[in-house]
């Protein structure tokens, strides 16, 4: 059967960042933090209803995820407590990958360990930055070190497999902010390193911000010469790609529950906002956490709405999501006029066509999307 993961989504953050549009939620938005102290009684009732509704469907996970949100702001006992939920109501697999986001101010020592010591095997870090005036405009409330400091704390407590998180293109970053930041994830050891560009979401405070004209951005040449020079920064430290923004020291060491959406493998996603698939149908829960609770109180399901995916949108999701994969699109999947945009980006430099696969080079990686807008037009 198809590979299942299971993501758990905590919503709870101890500060907004601006440049966020993620379903989260500060103490001062949930008066009282009743939502956030329930939420692992929560979650396992919707695990509940997950096994019920599988039925003959369920089997155990192949990897578990705790996203956000600040997972790690939920003391380390509630997520033991929800991965026991998903052990004794779907088993994981031998060797499945479980995985926990963590912010480098919200994680130390004493939880790394319980966590590990209960089965989880590999630790995300927030870094985002290591230019404390990057990280001010971010509004992220870490100090430049901590982060590296998190990833030796994760070490001491036996995780094999931790990485780092950063962006680049924030207002103010110069290329010297990102030089250093690039150095200076390097000299924490992580094995697996995530280098996304800032997208400005619409809505968000830092939007706001360069609406006013308070920020600037970099343009397009500067982005790209930032995703270049962390391409080649993480490669001569032995981290290759293996998707557009992510890189791993060893096949072992990649994001396995990532590259189960990449692959449109089956997913159910727990917590309030969170999406699932499974055989071609989606869906997505309710929002807020408390009308999340009321559902599931009730004996309802949670979700708020659902899509079944035709043959059409499916081939085109795959399309655009293995393109972006270092294994490379089966170009059985491509349209002829496909087919043509492909030949014609391999003329251009942006793919490599072997064996029935479509690669992108560096120049493809570097402009992904339009690769991306081309194969599926």
């Amino acid at each position: 059967m198809t590979p299942l993961g299971l993501y758990v989504h905590v919503p709870f953050c101890a500060a907004r960042c601006g440049y966020c549009d993620f379903n989260t939620y500060t103490a001062a938005e949930l008066p009282g933090g009743g939502d956030q102290a329930a939420f692992a009684t929560v979650a396992l009732q919707e695990l509940d209803h997950a096994a019920v509704t599988l039925g003959a469907d369920a089997r155990p996970a192949a990897t578990v995820f705790f996203g956000g949100g600040t997972p790690t702001l939920l003391p380390p006992e509630e997520l033991v407590a929800i991965l026991e939920g998903i052990r004794q109501r779907f088993g994981l697999e031998p060797g499945a990958e479980v995985t926990t986001e963590a912010n480098p101010e919200s994680v130390g020592p004493r939880a790394l360990e319980l966590l590990r010591a209960s089965g989880f095997t590999r630790v995300s870090i927030g870094m985002q930055h290591a230019a404390p005036h990057v990280l001010d405009t971010l509004d992220r409330v870490h100090t430049p070190g901590r982060a590296g400091a998190a990833v030796a704390e994760a070490r001491a407590a036996g995780f094999e497999h931790v990485s780092l998180d950063l962006i680049y293109g924030a207002p103010g970053e110069s290329a010297d902010d990102w030089a250093l930041t690039l150095d200076t994830a390097l000299a924490a050891g992580p094995d697996h390193v995530s280098a996304y560009g800032l997208e400005v979401e619409p809505g968000t405070a830092l939007a706001a911000r360069v609406r006013r004209g308070e920020l600037g951005l970099p343009d397009g040449d500067a982005m790209a010469d930032r995703q270049a020079e962390a391409d080649a920064a993480f490669s001569a430290a032995g981290l290759h790609w293996y998707e557009v923004a992510n890189h791993a020291a060893s096949p072992r060491a990649r994001c396995h529950h990532n590259l189960g959406y990449w692959r449109s493998h089956d997913w159910w996603g727990v917590g309030p906002g969170a999406h699932s698939h499974l055989a071609g149908e989606r869906w997505w829960n309710v929002r807020h956490p408390s009308a999340y609770a009321r559902r599931l109180a009730a004996g309802r399901s949670p979700a708020a709405g659902r899509e079944l995916l035709d043959a059409t949108s499916r081939r085109f999701e795959r399309i655009m999501l293995e393109v972006r994969l270092a294994e490379g699109l089966d170009t059985a999947l491509l349209s002829p006029a496909g087919v043509r945009a492909a030949e014609r980006l391999e003329r251009d430099g942006a793919l490599e066509l072997s064996g029935g696969r479509a690669v992108l080079t560096l120049h493809g990686r570097l402009t992904a999307d339009a690769v991306v807008r081309q194969l599926t037009d």
